[in-house]
């Protein structure tokens, strides 16, 4: 090839490939012009709307144009320098805030980084958040912790047959581990992966029992469930369940559900003999039916009747667990809520109550603690920014089922006040009382007093 040949050929490319480069671009500001033409003319009927509105309403007064309208006129007047800019501005900005995954469906992270400063009376055993009060007595005990932390990701998958939608979520903490700062654990708290159809969910993971799915509002009680031990079942647990959903219109319908779960098969005070007879885990079948009603305005009521089934082998035995249970949201008015759970059963352990579930007699004897208990709680929402919560809760075990030195009753009332200082920024300040009452030794009292920073991602 000439060397007049190869540099006419030189100076070409560049522009080829300016030109190419050029047309792309054209091509893309074209498909954005059409995109603000189309929102213009959007705008612009909203616009004529509100002139018809603001002119029925007032003659004589004429109505300012909307900010939508002002900014597309504005970006319209724009040079297409800065338009270009603005467009690759909003792409990185994009590039820095999605999360990326494997399989590209959409991942996104939430959660709250909580802070606690907590005072406890001379009966909490040196514990962050005791659940009921020790029959010996220590010193008060207060601190500052970070451990009720809690990381959250939810996830959205593809469809699958009968259109079916996959979804999920993982929330973990870092309530494992002791109470000094420098030893905290990350643990898992509650997961699911759900399939979701028009009228039917079914759902495998780890979560509250079927029978209990409410609980109290508690910034001071996050590690472990608020009212644990006094009346609310909560033990987070591997499961599987299916939902099915009923309407008889569009105010009223039914949730049913019925699924597995796995019970907890552990419990205080076994004497040395039965050391290895006790199976780690069981099935337990659950159910509940949510009979809900929606009145308009706010106001709604949810009534829930459930059951638990399982039973627990002991050295050759077979111990029942069986519960029934009742919850129940009423809201009256928008502002306030009425919530709570009633049950009554025996063996409850297994889900979540104190954990003297069987009693071990003499001579090998063996029977269920029979147990009935619940909690309820009044939420009033004053303002958008601050709400007050009262709530409490017992368990009452029955005293011909346990041994001295057990616990008779356990029980807890609190209040909490939520203020909200900024959009995603909760203060909260909280006082409780837990009241154990022990077979012998006879009543303990344990106060626990907490304010809490929680800021929300």
């Amino acid at each position: 090839m000439k060397p007049k040949q190869r540099l006419l050929i030189l100076s070409v490319l560049p522009a080829l490939a300016w030109g190419q480069e050029k047309s792309e671009m054209r091509q893309i500001m074209e498909r954005l012009d059409r995109l603000e033409e189309q929102n213009r003319a959007l705008a612009a009927e909203v616009h004529a709307l509100r002139d018809e509105l603001a002119s029925a309403r007032n003659p004589s007064e004429k109505p300012a144009p909307p900010p939508a309208v002002e900014a597309a006129e504005a970006k319209e007047k724009a040079p297409l320098d800065e338009r270009v800019a603005v467009e690759e501005q909003r792409t990185v900005d994009l590039q820095q805030s999605k999360v990326e995954t494997t399989q590209k469906f959409p991942l996104s992270i939430t959660g709250m980084v909580l802070f606690n400063s907590f005072l406890n009376g001379k009966a909490s055993a040196g514990i962050e958040n005791p659940v009921v009060a020790t029959n010996t007595t220590s010193n008060a005990v207060g601190g500052a912790t970070l451990a009720q932390t809690v990381l959250g990701l939810k996830y959205q998958g593809p469809q699958v047959f009968g259109g079916g939608q996959v979804s999920g979520s993982l929330f973990m903490d870092f309530f494992g581990g002791t109470n000094q700062s420098l030893n905290h654990l990350l643990r898992i708290r509650v997961a699911s992966l759900e399939i979701d159809w028009k009228n039917q969910t079914f759902m495998v993971g780890q979560d509250k029992p079927i029978i209990s799915p409410r609980e109290p509002n508690s910034l001071a009680q996050v590690g472990v469930s608020p009212l644990t031990g006094n009346g609310n079942l909560w033990l987070w647990q591997p499961q599987a369940r299916f939902e099915q959903r009923f309407s008889f219109g569009e105010e009223t319908g039914l949730r049913a559900l019925i699924g597995v779960y796995q019970t907890r098969e552990n419990y205080l005070n076994t004497p040395a003999e039965y050391d290895g007879t006790i199976g780690a885990v069981r099935p337990g079948l659950e159910g509940r039916f949510e009979l809900w009603h929606d009145f308009g305005g706010g106001r709604r009521i949810e009534l829930a009747p459930g059951f638990h089934t399982s039973s627990s082998h002991v050295g050759g035995a077979s111990i029942p667990s069986d519960i029934f249970s009742f919850d129940w949201l009423i809201r009256p008015w928008s502002r306030l809520d009425v919530t709570g759970m009633f049950f009554q059963g025996e063996n409850v352990a297994t889900v979540g109550g104190l954990q003297q579930g069987i009693y071990f007699g003499p001579s090998g004897y063996l029977r269920a603690v029979h147990a009935v208990g619940g909690w309820g709680q009044v939420t009033l929402r004053a303002t958008e920014r601050l709400s007050f919560n009262i709530y409490g809760g017992e368990e009452d075990d029955r005293n011909s089922d346990l041994a001295f030195g057990s616990i008779g009753r356990n029980m807890e009332y609190a209040g909490n006040i939520f203020y909200r200082l900024g959009p995603n920024l909760l203060a909260g300040l909280e006082a409780s009382q837990v009241r154990t009452t022990y077979l012998g030794p006879g009543l303990r009292l344990n106060n626990h007093y907490d304010v809490a920073f929680a800021y929300l991602f």
